[in-house]
């Protein structure tokens, strides 16, 4: 466990001391910002229906899910792929750590450093309850279900950098994936068959953040999110332990 630590730190310091990250953190504020500012203006025109500001922010509008698909893979990118494409990877697993414990690692320190990315965002929660009663329910399910759904996305980019040397490559295929889960979901609207409609209604994610956002804390979500998380880093540790015997 130690090593396992040791190595997250490593990536830690990797990460806080690379200037992409600093560029994925500006411009992920700047943007969330000026969405949220969107949402309170939109809500404080009479004509709109009255609802939840942090229900929309919380996966309510597509900004959500193109920030999300766009700025996981640049974080995931470099886990494994600059790592290979620089050398650095074979001399780490020549030293005494296994395949499953620097894959670990790295999953570890990119959701840090995704949780990062949202911790300023509590500064809106502090404003809007400033200005009013504020459902504490709703907010922590809501914050619950960003940090799941980002062990899922995490998990897809730290298994597509495993498979290549190039990280923009590595970011590509991420995305890629990406969309197809995000997508599967969204198909069960034009279905007809109802086994199959309920199938990919399971996976829908926009349905799980709605669910988060109203404070339902499913546990439907939370295994098919926290399995498929598993699966993929499962899957990252093959890719790792297959290279290694090339």
């Amino acid at each position: 466990m130690r090593k396992t630590w040791a190595l997250v730190w490593r990536e830690l310091v990797a990460y806080f001391s690379s200037p992409l990250a600093y560029v994925v953190m500006t411009a992920f504020l700047f943007i969330n910002g000026y969405v949220f500012w969107l949402i309170v203006a939109y809500l404080n025109d009479p004509r709109t229906q009255a609802m939840a500001p942090l229900k929309l922010l919380f996966g309510g509008t597509i900004f959500f899910w193109l920030f999300v698909l766009f700025v996981v893979p640049v974080i995931t990118m470099r886990l494994l792929a600059e790592e290979r494409r620089s050398g650095t990877l074979e001399v780490l697993l020549t030293s005494p750590v296994s395949e499953t414990q620097v894959v670990l690692a790295k999953f570890v320190s990119s959701f840090v450093f995704y949780a990062a990315l949202w911790l300023p965002t509590l500064v809106y929660v502090a404003i809007l309850a400033s200005y009013s009663k504020l459902d504490w329910g709703p907010v922590a399910s809501g914050y619950a279900g960003i940090a799941v759904l980002g062990l899922l996305f995490l998990s897809i980019g730290l298994f597509t950098s495993a498979l290549v040397r190039n990280q923009i490559l590595a970011a590509m295929l991420a995305f890629a994936v990406l969309v197809v889960v995000f997508s599967l979901g969204l198909v069960e609207s034009v279905l007809v068959d109802q086994s199959l409609k309920g199938a990919l209604g399971y996976m829908n994610l926009w349905s799980h953040m709605d669910d988060f956002s109203r404070g339902i804390l499913d546990t439907r979500h939370l295994v098919y999110s926290l399995s498929l998380s598993a699966f993929f880093v499962f899957l990252a540790t093959k890719a790792l332990e297959a290279s290694k015997g090339r």
